[in-house]
């Protein structure tokens, strides 16, 4: 059960995938600052909401996300924005939500870890079953907003998915359906702090799209859809 006084902390990479939650949710007292990122406090409806925007990437994102831990106690954190399209089925501007996480370049096995694991962490970082079960109920406004809600494994990583390499990440990954830079490490830190987790991110591009597949869309309709999810999950 999704706590209604805990605070909630949204994360995001870019100022794009924040104004979405900036136009939508009034402002409160009590912004923090963080070094090399930002946070605002939102009114969720009488619940705060903290969006932080972090900057691109795993240490830019599980930086800020604990700087703000040693100042607030969640009930729950969430990664939103934007995301490249991984699984043959998902199409720019759907929106996809993680069942579990991993690292997309992680690789140890010639230690006898599994491909996008970190020594010492585990195989993978599972999202919170409460939170997904809430995100089914978000159809109605993934619908008003054509997309479609794609659940399976997600990646992140500090190199681009691209169509050299996205063979080799689909055979490593089959469940993956989506990569972006910043959500496993999130994850990460959520999972040392004891806390649910969930990422639901918008597809902007196609890491390798099939043909006739349009394979991009701006990054703000892409943020602007994985909002709506998260504000319905949340709401």
């Amino acid at each position: 059960m999704l706590s209604t006084s805990s605070p909630v902390i949204v994360s995001v990479a870019m100022d794009v995938e924040a104004a979405p939650f900036l136009e939508a949710l009034p402002r409160r007292d009590g912004d923090l600052d963080l070094p090399g990122a930002r946070a605002w406090s939102l009114d969720l409806g009488g619940r705060e909401l903290i969006l932080i925007r972090s900057g691109i990437g795993l240490v830019a994102a599980a930086s800020a996300l604990a700087g703000t831990l040693g100042r607030v106690t969640p009930g729950a954190v969430v990664s939103a924005g934007t995301a490249g399209g991984l699984g043959r089925q998902v199409e720019v501007g759907d929106v996809c939500a993680s069942t579990h996480l991993a690292y997309a370049d992680a690789d140890a096995t010639a230690f006898g870890y599994a491909r996008g694991q970190i020594p010492g962490q585990p195989v993978a970082f599972e999202a919170d079953a409460g939170l997904l079960e809430r995100l089914a109920l978000a159809g109605p406004a993934l619908d008003t907003h054509a997309a479609s809600l794609r659940t399976g494994q997600m990646l992140a990583g500090n190199s681009f998915v691209t169509a050299a390499t996205v063979a080799d990440i689909r055979r490593a990954f089959p469940e993956a359906v989506s990569t972006d830079m910043e959500s496993t490490a999130l994850a990460q830190v959520a999972a040392s702090a004891g806390l649910p987790f969930i990422s639901v991110r918008g597809v902007s591009d196609l890491c390798g799209p099939e043909a006739g597949q349009d394979f991009h869309i701006g990054a703000e309709v892409a943020a602007a859809r994985s909002a709506a999810a998260v504000l319905a999950l949340l709401g």
